[in-house]
């Protein structure tokens, strides 16, 4: 696994702008054949609701939006990292829906964003102060594995 994209293992072998564009339909499907009130409860103790992981879904495409932008527009950009717990915290009370309305309107953008910058741009660098440097295409890989990962557990509750 590479220390670049954690969520390498996830992805599985079919295009990623495929993975990427598929998300917000099979998150849809999750949401649908998980049913109240499975959605709003966590799944196990000290884990986050489907809703909440709907929810981080959504607030790690901002996130991964603005990376992919500022390593754009910037050399030598430092992506800022952030706490998905201390973000999670805004969570209660956000709906399955809600969230995944934002999941879909933010990948929508972004993926407009990668379409026009894949594959000039694959290889502009920036530095992630944890992971070391990384490329654009990095970033756009490692959001497609972050989302299999996640949606590898929604359809665990599902079954």
């Amino acid at each position: 696994m590479s220390q670049l994209n954690p969520y390498e293992r996830f992805l599985d072998g079919r295009p990623i702008q495929t993975i990427l564009a598929a998300t917000p339909a099979t998150l849809a499907e999750l949401v649908q054949s998980i049913g109240e009130p499975k959605l709003s409860t966590p799944v196990a103790p000290g884990k986050w609701s489907p809703a909440q992981i709907i929810a981080h879904l959504a607030d790690c495409d901002l996130a991964f939006g603005f990376r992919l932008r500022q390593t754009l527009a910037e050399e030598d950009h430092v992506v800022q990292p952030f706490d998905q717990d201390r973000w999670a915290a805004q969570y209660a009370g956000i709906s399955a829906q809600r969230a995944l309305s934002a999941f879909a309107a933010l990948r929508q953008w972004n993926l407009q964003l990668i379409s026009g910058a894949l594959p000039s741009h694959a290889n502009k660098s920036v530095r992630h102060p944890e992971r070391g440097i990384m490329t654009f295409l990095t970033i756009v890989e490692t959001m497609a594995g972050h989302d299999l990962n996640h949606v590898t557990q929604l359809k665990k509750v599902g079954d």
